[in-house]
């Protein structure tokens, strides 16, 4: 972009833009008037350059560059792009098809006020993350097919909750046997999932953690109110 296209742009162009664009264009998501000013610059910027590598800068004024700005704002387009397809694009939501919220969004609170729910609180939950249930389910197939029938069948049993002695008894083995087969088994296992699953099974995963933390820190903070409100008191004879 040549210093004369630079200065049109700067003098000219955004000052139409920081005018306009807060009162004409909404705002979609997170987005404020000053986001969309710089989008707008942006594209603005490349419009001005384009005109100028057809040598036409002289014959579009900088009103022109502003008003298709403005549409393009308007229309869901962003410097970043304007695809209609992407979930949390712009124009996307413009279109009705998505529609965005912040984890931090009120959706309830109690008749006194003090407590009030996030949407983060209300899809939050105590179960497991399926993608980690299928891993480990997959894990466990892969590690079962490498098993003799024996040894599956002891694997079965014990995850069932039975005793060692309800397995020797329903596999017709001494104690002894059974015994060594659950030592061979703990060595596969540790050496197929690596020696760190005993660490992973002991340890509490990250996200309920987090999820402990965040509750603890709630039920702080409404104790507080409730200690901070003031008592009421009674008036007494003297």
């Amino acid at each position: 972009m040549s210093p004369q296209a630079g200065w049109i742009l700067q003098e000219e162009v955004v000052p139409r833009l920081r005018s306009a664009i807060p009162r004409n264009v909404n705002c979609v998501g997170a987005e404020d008037p000053q986001e969309l000013v710089q989008d707008a610059t942006v594209m603005a910027a490349r419009m001005i350059d384009r005109v100028e590598q057809q040598g036409k800068l002289g014959q579009v004024t900088a009103s022109n560059i502003a008003y298709y700005t403005i549409q393009h704002c308007k229309s869901g387009r962003r410097a970043g792009g304007s695809s209609r397809v992407d979930v949390m694009a712009t124009a996307t939501q413009l279109n009705g098809t998505t529609r965005l919220h912040s984890l931090n969004e009120v959706v309830a609170e109690d008749e006194s006020g003090f407590e009030i729910f996030e949407l983060q609180d209300v899809i939050s939950h105590d179960h497991e993350d399926p993608a980690m249930i299928a891993a480990r389910n997959l894990d466990w197939q892969a590690l079962l097919a490498r098993l003799t029938q024996r040894e599956r069948a002891i694997v079965v049993y014990l995850l069932e909750g039975r005793t060692v002695s309800d397995v020797a008894v329903a596999l017709k083995l001494d104690r002894s046997t059974l015994q060594q087969s659950k030592h061979r088994l703990a060595g596969l296992i540790l050496e197929f999932m690596g020696v760190e699953v005993l660490r992973d099974l002991a340890r509490a995963p990250g996200w309920r953690i987090d999820l402990d933390c965040e509750r603890e820190a709630q039920a702080c903070r409404n104790d507080r109110r409730h200690r901070s409100s003031p008592a009421a008191t009674v008036p007494v004879e003297v």
